[in-house]
């Protein structure tokens, strides 16, 4: 199987927003102040969203592979342990110096999308996602 880590990482990182996201809204429900909560739930959210990215690029990359998606991949997964998990370790342990990381992880998750669009605008008219220009 192509990408097998890759598939595994995205399964867990599956696995963690549902866990994530049920601690948050059970475990922790009125126990944060609100603009804490609110971290939580940004840091569940963009794993989400990440998460499917990474997903989708996957099965792209099993018919598609294209130069460039390998990179994606790697800065949406730091981007999310860096982004995601700062934002979970300001809300559980109450220390504004997590915020320092988040904007870190965030450029990590736009560098992502950058490399992926990078990757798409070089690739021939033929190797698009739609097979066409």
């Amino acid at each position: 199987m192509q990408d097998r880590g890759w598939w595994f990482g995205a399964a867990l990182s599956g696995a963690l927003v549902v866990v994530a996201g049920a601690f948050g809204a059970h475990a922790l429900e009125g126990t944060l102040p609100p603009r804490l909560a609110a971290a939580f739930e940004t840091g569940v959210r963009y794993q989400a969203w990440h998460t499917l990215a990474l997903l989708a690029v996957l099965a792209w990359r099993a018919s598609r592979p294209l130069a460039g998606q390998r990179l994606a991949l790697g800065l949406w997964a730091a981007g999310m342990g860096l982004f995601s998990g700062s934002l979970y370790a300001l809300a559980l342990t109450g220390t504004g110096r997590w915020g320092m990381v988040t904007p870190l992880g965030g450029g990590l998750l736009i560098g992502g999308w950058l490399a992926l669009a990078a990757a798409v605008a070089r690739a021939p008219a033929d190797q698009s996602p739609s097979g066409s220009a």
